[in-house]
């Protein structure tokens, strides 16, 4: 049973930069593309990017595109999403995901979640 767990979420202030890792179990990583989505409580969940099973593709929203990356480390079963400048539109609930599929929306399994709250 594959399983992502998110971490490094929390209050920052503005303009900060935050680090989110997504670690994932059960699996071996190169095998999954990866995703990041944030939703804010009465908002539908926004989706942020995508990278490929080695990272040699990758796309970011455009929303977000100026500000945030995505990378992934397979050794470490582990990937990335690296926000910065953070505002207060950054606070939410941001999510990792993952499918054996690239370049879609629909992804098999999917972390709990980590908060980002951003404070000025």
């Amino acid at each position: 049973q594959v399983q992502l767990v998110e971490s490094g979420g929390g209050l920052v202030q503005v303009g900060d930069s935050r680090r989110l890792s997504c670690v994932v179990s059960g699996g071996t990583l190169s095998d999954y593309s990866m995703g990041w989505f944030r939703q804010t409580s009465g908002k539908e969940r926004e989706f942020l990017g995508r990278i490929s099973w080695t990272g040699s593709m990758s796309y970011v929203a455009d929303s977000v595109k100026d500000r945030f990356t995505i990378s992934r480390d397979n050794a470490k079963n582990t990937a990335y999403l690296q926000m910065n400048s953070l505002n207060s539109e950054d606070t939410a609930v941001y999510y990792c995901a993952a499918d054996r599929r690239y370049g879609h929306r629909e992804y098999e399994y999917w972390g709990q979640g980590t908060q980002v709250t951003v404070s000025s």
